[in-house]
């Protein structure tokens, strides 16, 4: 039953290269939305050249003025798409199939590349995807008509959620770090286990 055993695990061990669909897939969703993404921009580009027309009448010219805007918006937000669909895909790979050799020695696979297990994908991809939300409601702001002060507030609440959740990632990102490096307390024992065979104690408590 032994080699029954091996031959299994074996089998077991090399279904992990499934995962190079849902890799190939990610791929090339990102290509395809880079591609997107940058089409847009060419257009964009040509629609903004008649921005300094001078028979343009300044209502028209506001308009044009607010759809770029909007339009550039949306073109950093499939951006931002389209490098989550690269992350997860070499996340996946390295992950699951193997480290990526051609990235060895690169500088910046230790800014892209740094993910040691699927936390680490997660936190990766969350951070972009809180960019995307903000970068939406960004468009939507452009695009929303206040006519009431209730309208006011829900837009001045919306960006201090924003704000509170930048700040909670960015606190996340390095509390760990300083609870490492935390020194003890000022008259609390200190947590060095040989410190009691070379200092003697004193009965009050203060070496």
């Amino acid at each position: 039953m032994k080699w029954l055993e091996q031959v299994f695990e074996g089998i077991l061990w090399k279904s992990r290269f499934v995962v190079m669909l849902a890799v190939v897939a990610s791929l090339l969703a990102g290509f395809a939305i880079f591609y997107i993404a940058t089409v847009d921009v060419f257009f964009l580009i040509k629609h903004v050249a008649h921005y300094a027309d001078p028979d343009l009448t300044n209502e028209i010219r506001k308009t044009l003025h607010d759809d770029t805007v909007s339009h550039v918006v949306e073109v950093v937000d499939g951006y931002l798409l389209a490098t989550i669909m690269l992350i997860f895909s070499l996340g996946l790979y390295e992950l699951f199939i193997s480290d990526i050799d051609a990235a060895q020695g690169s500088k910046a696979s230790s800014r892209v590349l740094v993910i040691h297990d699927l936390d680490d994908l997660k936190n990766r991809l969350a951070k972009v995807i809180v960019m995307i939300m903000i970068v939406s409601l960004f468009e939507h702001a452009l695009k929303m008509k206040m006519t009431d002060p209730q309208d006011l507030l829900t837009f001045g609440g919306s960006i201090a959620l924003i704000g509170l959740a930048l700040f909670l990632m960015h606190r996340g990102e390095h509390h760990p770090a300083s609870a490492q490096h935390a020194e003890p307390h000022h008259g609390e024992p200190h947590p060095v286990q040989h410190s009691a065979e070379h200092q003697p104690h004193s009965p009050t408590g203060k070496s």
